[in-house]
């Protein structure tokens, strides 16, 4: 049977270098400016003084923010059911919101945990407690308990502008947390990361592998976004560079409040059931998208769904992927009906089911 091929934004590098003719290239990092000075001379061979200026703006950004950025990882179990139960370690970022230890990160960082560890600037190892995880907007937030820690201020996104600063600060390829920056390249980017439509902001700072859940910071220092993706090479168009992209600071304030007290975003619609697609048919299942796990007593279970259902239509429209009935069911509210047609051993069932308050489960 052919394993399930899963679409997901991935991490690249961006890097702008070089200079031409007689003119010193200085590279823009913030408000860095490098001052070119030519002396008097009766020789055109008379050799180039270059003063540079450090940005204090930039550094001092820096300094603010760099603290309240941790290294993540993550002991993991995950269970495919046509395939079975695997384990890894994944690494990532977080990002310190409170002085008690409150901790801002990626959903899919810390998704299937089952041991997450901590390491702060001081490099001090925290174990840390899973609060809440939200699938569509692919936060969650997780807690150490510690006092007194530096922690991120977060500004306003909205007042956000094309052409700002921006800096990047996370635990990139794992290998500790670094900075890169860059300018905010754009606003309310759509974005179908891991099959969940987003609006983020976009940055050409560099961002890689590991940089997932680290911090996007303003000129000020303060947190503007939560990194989560970078789109990936193209095997049509080439490698692709400088697409970063971070949920929006005003999105992570609404979504950790709801986290943290619920432990899960309410007044959110759901079926009650776990979605995969299967892209390439195999001998015993043709593609789409199925059910592969009911939540007990919810909607769906109470409809009858069962493992191993394929959807093929959600309340009169033809899906065939999660992202499809994940774009729909957005439509919705709580306490709607809404009608199924389910392909099972060969045989098209409709299903009708009321939608339920979603729960982590989502």
């Amino acid at each position: 049977m052919k394993k399930f091929l899963k679409v997901l934004l991935v991490f690249a590098v961006a890097f702008v270098g070089g200079f031409a003719g007689s003119y010193a290239y200085g590279q823009y990092a913030g408000k860095q400016e490098a001052a070119v000075t030519t002396a008097e001379s009766e020789s055109a061979n008379q050799p180039v003084s270059y003063v540079v200026k450090e940005s204090s703006d930039l550094k001092s950004a820096i300094k603010k923010a760099y603290g309240t950025v941790v290294e993540i990882q993550v002991k993991s179990t995950s269970t495919n059911v046509f395939y079975g139960e695997s384990s890894s370690i994944g690494l990532g970022s977080g990002v310190i919101v409170s002085e008690d230890g409150y901790i801002i990160t990626n959903n899919h960082v810390v998704q299937n945990s089952n041991e997450i560890t901590v390491k702060t600037q001081d490099g001090t190892e925290y174990s840390a407690e899973l609060i809440g995880t939200d699938v569509k907007t692919d936060l969650a937030v997780i807690k150490i308990e510690a006092s007194g820690l530096e922690y991120a201020k977060l500004a306003d996104s909205d007042k956000v502008e094309i052409g700002d600063d921006a800096i990047v600060i996370g635990n990139p390829l794992g290998e500790g947390i670094s900075v890169s920056n860059g300018i905010i390249s754009a606003k309310d980017r759509q974005v179908t990361v891991r099959k969940q439509t987003m609006y983020l902001l976009q940055t050409n700072a560099a961002v890689n592998e590991g940089n997932s859940g680290g911090g996007l910071f303003d000129i000020n220092g303060d947190l503007i976004g939560i990194v989560n993706a970078k789109s990936a090479s193209n095997i049509l168009t080439g490698s692709v560079e400088g697409l970063g992209y971070a949920i929006p600071s005003n999105t992570v304030q609404k979504i950790a409040k709801e986290l943290v007290e619920n432990g899960y975003v309410k007044d959110r619609a759901t079926m009650g059931v776990m979605l995969s697609d299967l892209e390439q048919s195999t001998s015993e299942f043709e593609k789409g998208v199925y059910v592969t796990g009911v939540v007990e007593g919810s909607a769906a279970e109470k409809a009858g769904l069962q493992m191993y259902d394929r959807i093929v239509e959600f309340d009169g429209t033809a899906v065939s992927t999660y992202t499809e009935i994940n774009r729909l069911i957005l439509k919705y509210e709580v306490g709607d009906t809404v009608t199924l047609k389910i392909v099972r051993e060969g045989k098209e069932i409709t299903a009708t089911l009321k939608l339920q308050e979603a729960t982590n489960l989502n």
